[in-house]
């Protein structure tokens, strides 16, 4: 094999190496992009996780309502009175009852 052989083979197989290089960095790409655990992925999984933690903080203001209002039930007897006033109209002997209808 000559000198000049042996050259040409180098260069050609030095032209093949940045095509393969360039072929890697794009299938790196789509990987890093769209495959399972890429950034599209880690993106709609956020979204998913904001809008979890916003319906779980108004879930547990709801609860400490609830909460508040079951320890008022269990410990005064006014809210009772006020309950079966608002919800059932009922009034004690000797009262008058209004009742008031929103527009």
């Amino acid at each position: 094999m000559s000198l000049p052989e042996h050259s040409g083979r180098l260069m050609s197989a030095m032209k093949i190496i940045p095509v393969i290089l360039v072929v890697l960095l794009v299938l790196l790409q789509i990987k890093l992009w769209r495959g399972d655990g890429g950034i599209v992925d880690t993106l709609q999984l956020q979204q998913v996780v904001d809008h979890q933690v916003q319906e779980n903080s108004v879930l547990t203001e709801r609860n400490r309502a609830l909460e508040a209002e079951v320890n008022d039930l269990k410990e005064g007897v006014d809210a009772i009175e006020e309950r079966a006033r608002s919800e059932l109209g009922l009034i004690k002997p000797g009262e008058t009852f209004f009742q008031t209808v929103d527009e």
